[in-house]
């Protein structure tokens, strides 16, 4: 799966990238993330030499606009490269807060049906919305607020879709969504003492009873989503 990036700001993804499981996978070539800057698109300075992407809305009001045509030629940029290396399916996606929520049945879905998504990465006020009717863009949600950028959503969107890439996670059945899983976990020791008071491991969970933990897993799972 390759990852392409629109964002002013590609040095907020270092730190995530390099570490851990994410940074293991794009070192072992099962992803890839590429950044495309919409400054670079834009020919004109302003007085102070600064190469702005955004411009007053039509609307008015406060706030900033991000333009058009710097995130449209970024977008052709990654797709030309995508082009000439191969000929991939692409899904471009643009994070819009009342739009259709991510979930890990569409993380899913996209990994197997796509071999590159290039996200867009809003600022200010947001995009020109000219850039979703060209593009024909596909609208995501990470949930119902409102955030400073498009980085954030950016991430969860490449940790949640390469956890579902085979060998990114070493073992199938380390997909949490693909076994039965409780969100209450426990590990040593077994009785911890903290403030006077004992907090004990389930004894089903010492039991050895596979049956029996599992049983328990399931009924915490359910009960979680009950409430």
């Amino acid at each position: 799966m390759n990852f392409h990036i629109i964002t002013i700001f590609p040095d907020i993804f270092d730190s995530y990238l390099n570490e851990s499981i994410i940074g293991r996978a794009i070192k072992n070539k099962k992803i890839s993330v590429k950044f495309y800057n919409p400054r670079d698109f834009v020919k004109d300075k302003n007085k102070t030499g600064f190469k702005p992407v955004d411009d007053k809305p039509y609307s008015g009001g406060p706030g900033m606009v991000m333009k058009a045509e710097p995130v449209l030629k970024a977008v052709e940029k990654a797709v030309s490269k995508i082009n000439k290396n191969k000929k991939g399916k692409v899904l471009i996606i643009n994070f819009v807060p009342s739009a259709e929520k991510f979930t890990t049945d569409f993380a899913k879905k996209v990994s197997k049906k796509y071999t590159d998504i290039i996200l867009i990465c809003g600022r200010y006020e947001g995009i020109d919305v000219r850039v979703d009717k060209i593009l024909k863009t596909k609208k995501i949600s990470i949930g119902d607020y409102v955030l400073t950028g498009g980085e954030l959503p950016a991430m969860i969107l490449i940790d949640c879709i390469s956890r579902q890439i085979e060998g990114v996670l070493g073992k199938y059945e380390s997909l949490e969504e693909e076994r039965v899983s409780s969100s209450e976990v426990y590990t040593r020791p077994e009785v911890l003492k903290y403030k006077n008071k004992n907090y004990r491991v389930p004894k089903v969970l010492l039991s050895g009873n596979h049956k029996e933990i599992e049983n328990w897993k399931l009924k915490q799972k359910v009960s979680k989503v009950e409430k």
